[in-house]
């Protein structure tokens, strides 16, 4: 089978190793449009802020495909797809012959009709390609503008400020993230990000952005600055499919088993809608590769959707926020504290003794426990404090590997869970490096880095006291 993918991502290079770890037999080639190797994108802040850099981020080694005997055209176009020919055409005049293509195009920036944005001083914020040009910006700024407070927003903004550049965020809603989080909590981490070095303006209309960087609001205000970074949202790239005569709505619209309309074309990711939803995260795309990735090679599989846990992890900047999270007291049991002194909010939506939705700012250590009562729908423990502090249910439950379930999940992004990390750890894998090698823990948010750290000092410390024999 000669398989055609189209993007080369974190879904379409996803589903590029799905595919080769299910079979040899199949003729993998891939464009993609970036001439970087694949990368996590949800990393990119980092790379901002100077924490790490574009070859820590990567996803693959440089002797990958060759390795694996897959053909990669990077920083090549697909510019249309002949459906009846069954051949994809790239922009260097590359004629590629297909059984099966998959889509797997992404996203784009979304870039409001705001009259300067097309100015040398404006860069959106999506592609590692963006992080290198915000940074050459950023070298001989004095102060920088984010437009848009929502999870790139947020992102891009603490990036900046953990170089030391002054930023101030330009928010049309009245709270940051304010898809993900009620008002309180937006207001908590607006807190957070002031002591950071990170001014927001909410409410507010941006009406141009002049040439020397600063941006002038509703009413009149100038609010100084040299680099502005766009980070207003992004939408589905379908217009490869469009063009192709696909059925479309805001993205490409998907089966249970990831084809569009057309049976030999399959779309994942971002790009993709299925069941009336875009997902925006890196989770649901890897869940809908793994699928596609089984029924090309002959198995069986279906997506049925994803529950959403939108995770941000930055330097002094965390928070995770899952479910029906605006919810008031009319609707559901909240279960709440607030700090705002300390940057700390945690929140808990139940109906019917089932979690439906929380939000953590601050410290986020309840968020596996959390995550895993929403994903299972599971009853609740009488005593909803312990949710929202683990501690009190005594040190040993809330620290031990020990009394964690084999069925844990540990890492979210992959759906790794203990019993495959003890799996890996008895195959010889003893640090994290191997660890995420076998199983893909850690590579995703990262987040659960730590939770994998302590798992393999567990085993590590148990093998070593064991009785000899």
């Amino acid at each position: 089978m000669r398989l055609v993918v189209v993007g080369n991502g974190m879904a379409g290079s996803r589903l590029v190793s799905e595919v080769r770890a299910r079979s040899r037999d199949v003729r993998v080639t891939v464009f993609g449009e970036e001439a970087w190797q694949p990368y996590n994108r949800v990393l990119l802040s980092n790379v901002l802020a100077g924490t790490a850099s574009p070859g820590q981020i990567r996803m693959q080694g440089p002797s990958w495909y060759a390795d694996h005997d897959v053909t990669a055209r990077l920083g090549v176009r697909v510019t249309r797809i002949d459906r009846e020919a069954r051949v994809v055409e790239a922009e260097d005049g590359t004629r590629e012959p297909y059984d099966v293509c998959v889509l797997a195009t992404g996203s784009e920036a979304v870039v409001p009709p705001i009259p300067g944005l097309a100015g040398e001083r404006v860069v959106a914020f999506r592609t590692l390609d963006d992080c290198e040009a915000i940074l050459r910006a950023a070298e001989g700024a004095r102060r920088a503008i984010v437009i848009g407070g929502g999870l790139l927003g947020v992102e891009a903004a603490r990036g900046l400020a953990g170089r030391g550049l002054p930023v101030t965020v330009l928010h049309l809603a009245d709270h940051l993230m304010e898809r993900q989080l009620d008002a309180e909590a937006g207001h908590v981490l607006a807190g957070t990000l002031a002591g950071l070095g990170v001014g927001v303006r909410l409410g507010v209309t941006i009406t141009a952005v002049r040439a020397d960087g600063s941006a002038e609001l509703e009413g009149g205000e100038v609010v100084p600055g040299d680099l502005v970074v766009v980070a207003c949202g992004v939408r589905p790239v379908a217009g490869l499919a469009r063009d192709a005569g696909l059925a479309v709505d805001r993205g490409v619209l998907v089966d249970d088993r990831m084809r569009t309309s057309d049976p030999a074309i399959y779309a994942v990711g971002e790009c993709a809608q299925h069941d009336g939803t875009v997902y925006g995260l890196v989770a649901p795309a890897w869940e809908q590769a793994g699928v596609a990735a089984a029924v090309l090679t002959g198995g069986e599989a279906r997506y049925t959707g994803s529950r959403l846990v939108t995770r941000l992890k930055a330097a002094e900047v965390e928070l995770a926020a899952m479910g029906e999270t605006h919810l008031t007291d009319e609707d559901a049991e909240i279960v709440r504290f607030a700090h705002p002194a300390r940057g700390t909010y945690r929140k808990l939506v139940i109906r019917d003794d089932r979690l439906v939705g929380a939000i953590l700012v601050g410290e986020t250590g309840a968020v596996g426990t959390l995550t895993q009562l929403y994903d299972r729908g599971t009853p609740l423990p009488g005593d909803r404090a312990t949710l929202l502090f683990p501690g009190l249910a005594g040190p040993a439950a809330a620290e031990s590997p020990t009394l964690m379930p084999d069925s844990a999940t540990v890492c979210h992004c992959n759906n790794v869970s203990k019993r495959a990390i003890r799996a890996c750890w008895e195959s010889g894998a003893r640090d994290v490096a191997a660890v995420a090698e076998g199983t893909r823990a850690t590579t995703g948010c990262g987040t659960c880095r730590g939770a994998v750290e302590g798992l393999l000092s567990w085993l590590n410390r148990q093998d070593a006291e064991a009785p000899a024999g």
